[in-house]
């Protein structure tokens, strides 16, 4: 579900999110589907899967207390770190990018 306060999402943001709403909670690992929360609204490449709890919940949510949040030790920062960690695991190598 769309906000009607942001603009429609591009076809390349909403590949993005479909990819995020495909992983698994990013904080406490919950199975798929997941749900898309961007860090700030409408910034689509920037967001991450968590699950309702992780994410709407009143106690563990990001939006409500934060607790589980807390438990591991994540920010969204952190957060978004591991979401790409996991989206370019299963890129393929590049011998060219291996120099760096």
């Amino acid at each position: 579900m769309f906000s009607k306060n942001k603009a429609k999402p591009t076809a390349n943001e909403r590949l993005h999110i479909a990819r995020i709403k495909a992983m698994n909670c990013i904080i406490c690992d919950n199975p798929a589907p997941s749900e898309c929360h961007e860090i700030t609204q409408g910034q689509w490449f920037t967001s991450m899967p968590l699950c309702a709890d992780c994410h709407r919940g009143p106690i563990n949510g990001i939006h409500g207390q934060r607790r589980l949040w807390n438990v591991y030790k994540m920010d969204e920062l952190s957060a978004l770190n591991k979401t790409i960690e996991r989206l370019t695991q299963n890129m393929p190598s590049n011998g060219d990018l291996n120099e760096f």
